[in-house]
């Protein structure tokens, strides 16, 4: 539009008077203007996206961060439940009288672990 508008203003045509030139050069002046002021409007709205995507992008960050510390804490139990939950007939753990509060004192001493090892990182 810029160079359409340049070149309207300076040729030199037998259709366009002389005295209108002026007036041309005043038009072409308002519109280089209104483009210019279009321009950064166009380079604010930008900014403004990369801003928003950039936040939006940091609180999807901090969901995952939560959501990987909450699978980092269960993962254990997971593990620890599924070895427990099989159905072994010679498990040795299974005939010991204290076997059951043991293992929930291991997965509660897991869990105890990792969340103070999530708050000294100041994950958590």
């Amino acid at each position: 539009l810029r160079e359409l508008i340049t070149n309207f203003e300076r040729s030199e045509s037998e259709l366009i008077e002389t005295s209108t030139h002026q007036y041309i050069r005043d038009i072409y002046d308002h519109v280089i203007q209104i483009i210019d002021t279009v321009e950064t409007y166009r380079d604010s709205l930008s900014s403004m996206l990369d801003i928003y995507l950039s936040s939006v992008s940091n609180r999807m960050n901090e969901i995952m961060k939560v959501l990987t510390i909450i699978s980092t804490i269960f993962i254990p139990l997971t593990f620890i439940t599924g070895l427990y939950g099989m159905n072994f007939k010679y498990m040795p753990e299974l005939s010991f009288k204290w076997g059951y509060p043991a293992v929930i004192a291991i997965m509660v001493l897991t869990v105890t672990g990792l969340v103070i090892y999530f708050k000294r990182k100041k994950w958590l």
